[in-house]
């Protein structure tokens, strides 16, 4: 389960669409707000799947072989084909349209005149979706009669949190350095996102699915 939550967090951190989503917000006027909200907003939503998983199991890992058990490793199966598929088609895209720079002037003049409950709407719809439900598959298999349990999906829940949290804290503490390099990033992941979002999806979905198999062939 360790292995698992780990790839899935770093995906999920790294997810190209979430991280563009937060250094507009944190672009924009009181971005530290919003970005807060952001965080607090995608960390909500977050725990709730996986306090939904923990109350439907008892916090207890169903018996190898069970249904509930092979039902799990059939999810990430699914999801692991998914993104594989995802993958794919965004290269085929990609060779057919090539890579366009989008503009986001004015998404930037939007997200200026945001509320804070709008910035915070943002962080659930940002969410990956997918990887979040892979996620959620995987901790089926929690015991929560172990301590080590409780700190690994401490661990999970901060590893997939990290790339916003580390942007908030730069912001807050140094925000004119701030604002210069994530200037830079956003730049960069304009002209990468296609790259950046292929190369995730089939990172994630090849290891899913290698690891759902052996689940269920075991």
């Amino acid at each position: 389960m360790v292995l698992d939550l780990v790839i899935i967090g770093l995906a999920i951190a790294v997810f190209p669409l979430s991280v563009t989503a937060f250094v507009l917000v944190l672009s924009a006027q009181r971005g530290v707000l919003k970005g807060l909200a952001f965080i607090l907003a995608w960390l909500a939503c977050f725990v709730a799947v996986l306090a939904a998983v923990l109350l439907t199991t008892g916090g207890k890992p169903p018996a190898p072989k069970s249904a509930p058990s092979t039902a799990a490793s059939a999810v990430k199966l699914a999801i692991g084909l998914g993104l594989l598929g995802y993958g794919w088609y965004r290269h085929k895209h990609r060779e057919r349209t090539g890579s366009r720079r989008s503009s986001t002037s004015g998404l930037m003049t939007r997200l200026d005149r945001l509320s804070l409950w709008t910035a915070a709407g943002l962080g659930p719809l940002f969410q990956p979706w997918g990887l979040v439900a892979a996620g959620a598959a995987t901790v089926v298999s929690a015991d929560l009669s172990h301590a080590s349990s409780y700190l690994v999906l401490l661990g999970y829940c901060l590893l997939a949190t990290s790339s916003l949290l580390a942007m908030e804290i730069y912001t807050t503490f140094a925000p004119d350095t701030a604002k210069e390099r994530l200037g830079r990033l956003h730049t960069w992941i304009e002209t990468h996102q296609e790259q950046a979002l292929v190369g995730v999806a089939l990172v994630a979905g090849l290891f899913l699915v290698s690891r759902s198999i052996a689940q269920l062939t075991s």
